[in-house]
């Protein structure tokens, strides 16, 4: 009896540490939660096996709230450090997924294992690691526990599409203007007007910075909502980033995205699809300028359509200051990269240029020869427009023709598969579009053909409004006018080319701003 007792007091310890997790953190506020329902399994485990000299650690190592898809996770990360600086032996955990669900992961942890001779149990699945069977049967219901999870996130990924196909909020953060009520987005009719000022501002003002400063001054914040817990998230102050999500988000129209597909929502548009439009417009054409502020720091009305005839380029704004006096030039570009010799003119004031082109553009309502020279000028280039666009068209369509022609043949006598029947197929799909593009353009440049007596009466009081206009609206009047100003400072001749429908369009601005003026 003696003998045995001292056998029994000769086995070494073997410290035991237990690992649990859960990957969401529903439930884990009660007083017995799961994590310490996986714990008390792994403590009966560890005293069953009292007579081998397992000690269970006092250490917890618990992560609630943590996939186990990456080893991201604290507790692990604990365990890990604990391993390596030789204070465990073995690592009891209730279940293999409870530790890892991806094999990738496993696969390094059990590396780490083996090198720091660290074995490991699963209190409802019973292997051995040390055998080479053990290990495959562990690799088998790891591979089986990370296909599980893969499965769950792909039903999930495709209840949600199919949610957003038919139009259906399926969760998300809640967004300004919306209230969520049995998972349905209702409109708030607070913040719906908001939403509309929002949109209203940007397609004032022109500029993301600026809409930001006025809504931080006004002391409006983003969508604030209360969590399930009872936590608030959201009512932060705009920045520009917050403020283009808003401004992009397809939800305001009536609409729901999946990825790169749009459908028509079950909800409450608020914001029209022409404003809404506009904005998506003005958000491109700024990303590509660095924005209108940027284009028209200075007050430059002829920026991005005045060009230098001898040199067949662009000219640019420049501005110096001189003590309290400010310059300001329009500069060839050719002149900046070769040097100021290879152009004629290089330069020319901007004052003086600017003033050029409103005179004339002023002229036009003074005169009508002026007026009808300018309308001829203005349908010659739609015509031309349109020729062009019905050639372009009658091509298409022969192209077409063809191609339908060739999907025939090519249906009787090749494969399910062809590459070439796919290239056919393709080529049909683009001219098809491409045509009901040109379609578009000719509808709305037909249109545009403008009225002599309309033009005249509406442009007769031009000067009046123009004076009124504030700095930001006279460039963007010339900006809808005029098309392109060429500057030959050779010959001392500038030449002004107008917009085909920047007239009209023009035109029935003057003549609603007359209307309410009235």
């Amino acid at each position: 009896m003696k003998t045995k007792r001292a056998k029994s007091s000769a086995v070494p310890a073997v410290r035991c540490a237990i690992y649990t997790r859960k990957s969401t953190e529903e439930g884990l506020e009660q007083e017995y939660n799961t994590l310490d329902a996986q714990r008390d399994a792994g403590e009966a485990y560890i005293k069953s096996q009292q007579h081998e000299g397992w000690v269970c650690s006092p250490n917890r190592y618990d992560d609630g709230g943590f996939t186990g898809a990456n080893m991201e996770r604290p507790a692990l990360r604990r365990l890990m450090a604990d391993i390596e600086a030789g204070k465990v032996d073995t690592v009891v955990v209730y279940k293999v997924d409870r530790l890892s669900r991806s094999l990738l992961d496993f696969a390094r942890m059990m590396e780490t294992f083996e090198k720091h001779k660290v074995s490991f149990v699963s209190v409802t699945q019973a292997f051995n690691t040390a055998s080479s069977m053990g290990r495959l049967v562990l690799n088998v219901l790891l591979s089986f526990a990370q296909f599980e999870r893969e499965m769950i996130s792909e039903r999930t990924r495709d209840k949600i599409a199919a949610a957003r196909r038919k139009g259906k909020w399926s969760g998300g953060m809640p967004v300004l203007g919306y209230g969520v009520e049995s998972t349905k987005l209702i409109v708030d009719p607070i913040e719906a007007p908001m939403v509309r000022q929002i949109f209203e501002m940007y397609l004032e003002q022109q500029s993301l910075l600026a809409v930001v400063h006025e809504l931080n001054t006004r002391g409006w914040r983003t969508k604030q909502w209360k969590t399930k817990k009872g936590g608030l998230r959201g009512g932060r102050v705009y920045d520009k980033n917050s403020l283009h999500m808003l401004l992009t988000n397809v939800v305001y129209i009536g609409k729901v995205r999946y990825k790169d597909e749009v459908h028509n929502g079950e909800h409450e548009a608020i914001v029209g699809s022409g404003i809404f439009e506009k904005a998506q417009a003005m958000l491109r054409r700024n990303s590509r300028s660095g924005g209108r502020a940027v284009r028209n720091k200075h007050g430059a009305l002829l920026r991005g359509i005045l060009h230098c005839v001898p040199c067949g380029c662009g000219m640019s704004h420049a501005a110096t200051d001189k003590g309290s006096r400010q310059y300001r030039y329009y500069v060839c570009n050719h002149a900046q990269k070769r040097g100021w010799q290879t152009c004629p003119s290089p330069s020319i004031p901007a004052g003086e240029i600017e003033r050029f082109v409103i005179d004339q553009i002023k002229a036009v309502g003074r005169d009508p020869q002026v007026i009808k020279e300018t309308l001829a000028q203005a349908r010659c280039q739609a015509e031309e427009q349109i020729e062009r666009l019905t050639a372009e068209r009658a091509v298409l369509v022969r192209r077409l023709r063809d191609d339908h022609t060739e999907i025939g043949r090519l249906a009787a006598t090749s494969r399910p598969g062809d590459p070439m029947l796919a290239d056919a197929h393709d080529r049909i799909g683009e001219a098809e579009r491409r045509v009901s593009e040109i379609d578009a353009e000719l509808a709305t440049l037909d249109g545009d053909l403008v009225d002599e007596a309309e033009v005249a009466a509406a442009l007769a009081d031009f000067d009046a409004v123009w004076d009124c206009l504030a700095p930001r609206e006279q460039a963007r009047v010339v900006e809808v006018l005029v098309e392109r100003v060429a500057y030959d400072g050779g010959a001392g001749n500038i030449s002004i080319t107008f917009r085909p429908a920047g007239i009209k369009t023009l035109a029935g601005e003057l003549t609603q701003r007359k209307d309410e003026a009235a």
